[in-house]
């Protein structure tokens, strides 16, 4: 798939990080890209600087992500690139003894519940509903009609101590990639997943800058974070590389995450 003025996007968790940068990256090329996200301050932001649609949505709503699909494509035409970058992460133990009194406690259930709605569910939703709307897209070469590309993490295969609901939602990701793409086989759509390592984003700059040296030293190589926008040029590669489909791509310097 060539990525022109043509081409509509949308981007959920646009408004940061990996998110961010695969949108600036799509419109850098000319596509008119739509940013799903909460944070409205920031993805409004972004929508000003790169000309696009921003769309406040929460993924775990079916209204919502409805009408924020409605609204992009009032703005720009039904998309054919479809980035899922939206998700969360809540760690802790499955069970662990107070340190102080000896009390047990178990991982909260609504809390596993909701980063399983997030990452996987609204991942799932998004692709869906983008998927039924791609069908009504005239195929192009090789008979293709759009292209998807959806996030998990180095924890969907190497998951740490107190990553149990992180990783069952990022590997259910990596599950549905290929399942994913035979269904849509026939109506050329291609699905790939890319699994992040240790990236530089807002939310792992907010620790400890002990933690992130420790962290970026455990990088076989290159020693240091991912940049965002090292995300974004695979995302691009896999859009536009129409033989590239079903994947599922670890993008981490080699690293191979200890328990803990």
């Amino acid at each position: 798939m060539k990525i022109s003025d043509k081409v509509a996007a949308v981007v959920t968790g646009g408004a940061s990080g990996l998110g961010a940068a695969t949108a600036r990256a799509l419109a850098a090329k000319g596509a008119k890209v739509a940013l799903f996200d909460l944070n409205a301050e920031l993805g409004e932001a972004l929508a000003r600087e790169i000309g696009g649609t921003f769309c406040q949505v929460d993924v775990t709503n079916e209204q919502s992500v409805d009408a924020a699909f409605a609204r992009a494509r009032a703005a720009h035409g039904q998309e054919s690139v479809l980035v899922c970058c939206a998700g969360i992460g809540n760690p802790g133990k499955t069970a662990s003894r107070s340190r102080k009194d000896g009390s047990i406690s178990h991982f909260p259930l609504d809390v596993f519940d909701k980063v399983i709605q997030v990452n996987l569910v609204g991942t799932f939703r998004c692709v869906a509903k983008s998927a039924a709307g791609m069908l009504t897209l005239e195929p192009g070469e090789d008979g293709e009609r759009g292209a998807m590309v959806m996030t998990a993490s180095v924890a969907a295969e190497d998951g740490q101590m107190g990553q149990a609901a992180y990783s069952a939602s990022k590997g259910g990701i990596v599950g549905m990639t290929l399942p994913i793409a035979r269904d849509l086989m026939g109506e050329g759509i291609r699905v790939n997943t890319i699994l992040p390592g240790i990236f530089d984003t807002p939310l792992m700059m907010g620790a400890p800058d002990n933690v992130k040296e420790a962290l970026a030293a455990s990088v076989p190589f290159p020693k240091r974070f991912g940049r965002p926008d090292e995300y974004a040029a695979l995302a691009l590669t896999m859009i536009e590389t129409g033989y590239f489909n079903g994947e599922d791509v670890r993008l981490d310097g080699a690293i191979r995450m200890a328990p803990r």
